[in-house]
């Protein structure tokens, strides 16, 4: 019985949607996360009558067909890149975009990554670093003695080093954009790295070209909304007990028919 396998296509879709929604509400307070919502397609069609089809010598037609769908797929969990919630941490060091653009981190491999989640810190040299210790590019020293460090909308990075009365340009922070940022690829750590579908990296200035601003001592949260997110699980669980009944049901048909004597 073809529902059977209908059914549990739609089981197995509702669990894979579960999955992401649970992804997004355990990153609730991530920094920088982006949302992810599963999207779905209907399966091959078997048709026993096809619409247009001639019923008669005279030409008449069938004006409605008859085919049975196979279920659904999931094929694409795609991002949700909106601005988050921008959020006050009183630490220097901090940096929160707002608009376009992402911060570009250099990998262990080679790569670049790329990630709206400003959280960095001072290595032992003194260089601009995220969380992991990667370092930030293009590369900002920040030397010994440097106090009353301040980043500017634009990404200018100054202090005043020593007893100096006069700040000094330690460094200019950029950000890359993409022509479809949605096509990145997670590779966890907050991190993200170029694809075929992203398209190349565009860099340029915080402010200008279109990219967004910096803020200094701000982070981006997570844009997540939790009362959406319970409310898709809602919804998943109640679609996943109907295609469960489904089965339920086809099951009781089947046996039924067994029982025939």
């Amino acid at each position: 019985m073809k529902a059977l396998y209908i059914a549990s296509s739609g089981m197995s879709a509702q669990e894979r949607n579960v999955e992401v929604i649970s992804n997004n509400i355990a990153n609730m307070r991530t920094t920088g996360f982006k949302k992810q919502r599963a999207e779905f397609q209907d399966l091959l069609y078997q048709a026993y009558r096809r619409a247009g089809s001639q019923t008669s010598d005279q030409g008449t037609m069938v004006p409605v067909g008859l085919e049975i769908g196979s279920g659904v797929k999931t094929v694409a969990t795609p991002r949700v890149m909106s601005q988050g919630n921008v959020n006050p941490t009183e630490k220097e060091l901090d940096v929160a975009i707002r608009g376009e653009g992402f911060f570009m981190v250099a990998l262990p491999d080679g790569r670049t990554g790329y990630t709206r989640d400003g959280t960095f810190e001072r290595d032992a040299t003194g260089q601009l670093v995220n969380a992991n210790g990667y370092q930030i590019e293009p590369g900002i020293t920040i030397p010994d003695g440097a106090n009353s460090i301040s980043i500017s909308p634009s990404g200018m990075v100054e202090a005043y080093i020593g007893t100096a009365t006069a700040p000094t340009q330690l460094g200019q922070l950029q950000l890359a954009r993409f022509a479809n940022k949605a096509g990145l690829e997670s590779i966890g750590d907050n991190l993200f790295v170029e694809t075929a579908a992203s398209g190349p990296a565009q860099l340029g200035v915080p402010n200008q070209d279109g990219m967004g601003n910096v803020l200094q001592a701000y982070l981006e949260m997570a844009n997540v909304n939790a009362v959406t997110e319970i409310a898709d699980l809602i919804a998943a669980q109640r679609a996943y007990e109907m295609n469960a009944r489904v089965i339920s049901g086809a099951d009781e048909m089947l046996s039924a028919t067994s029982n025939l004597r």
